[in-house]
């Protein structure tokens, strides 16, 4: 498997566990989305993958290898939900310093490419810092499709992003091969149902559903209600 997370929990502080007993994988070829109301540790959980975050219990390993081994950075893509660019590149320049921390050379060519169709083409030599903040969430976003990495992860990158550039993506989201996978995560919903193979939601820490997109659909009709459901089933009860 590209990604395994066994048994992860977290905490902040000892009062308020963020993540309790998080086991999930993404498979070589899976597209998969990941949802859960504002505090309910998605990003958290992507912290700790990336290895941003010092894991506190269970395991991580992605391609087989621990996530702090540096085979396994290399093997990840991360696209934070911030956009924090460094002000002064150029969005080309981005795009270079981005591959050279991989030690791999960018495809001039598909860069062209992905600037033209996410409709950068004429703004790519532009300092960031007069990017607005969907321009440097598209930069972003080309960086990791130019990579190719392995397993690409993507934290609520897109909110912002014009809905030409979001058709883009699910196209290219489409074409992640056999030997890659994607973890998405989003509140856009119609995204999801789009490009992802599965859905896990996440309430109040832990894993509430795990399910193959084709059977949300069938069960629940769409994510939309599958996130109500979930969220409701994690309300605490009162008594009468």
């Amino acid at each position: 498997m590209l990604l395994d997370v066994s048994a992860v929990s977290f905490a902040y502080t000892r009062r308020a566990p963020a993540l309790r007993d998080v086991s999930l994988v993404v498979e070589r070829g899976e597209r998969v989305g990941l949802v859960g109301p504002n505090g309910s540790g998605k990003s958290t959980l992507i912290r700790l993958i990336a290895d941003l975050l010092q894991l506190g219990s269970g395991s991580i390993r992605i391609a087989g290898r621990s996530h702090q081994e540096r085979a396994s950075r290399e093997s990840l893509a991360y696209v934070a939900s911030n956009d924090y660019l460094p002000q002064f590149l150029t969005g080309r320049e981005y795009v270079d310093l981005m591959h050279r921390l991989y030690r791999v050379r960018p495809d001039d060519v598909r860069l062209d490419d992905l600037f033209a169709r996410y409709q950068m083409e004429t703004r790519q030599f532009d300092l960031i810092e007069d990017y607005s903040h969907g321009m440097r969430k598209k930069v972003q976003l080309i960086s990791s499709l130019l990579l190719e990495r392995p397993l690409t992860i993507i934290d609520e990158t897109l909110n912002g992003v014009d809905v030409d550039s979001l058709y883009e993506f699910e196209n290219d989201a489409r074409l992640i091969g056999s030997d890659r996978g994607l973890l998405l995560c989003s509140h856009d919903f119609r995204l999801l149902e789009a490009v992802c193979d599965r859905i896990i939601v996440l309430c109040r820490g832990a894993i509430a559903f795990d399910l193959p997109l084709r059977q949300v659909q069938n069960e629940f009709g769409s994510v939309d209600a599958l996130v109500k459901q979930a969220i409701g089933a994690s309300r605490p009860r009162t008594s009468p």
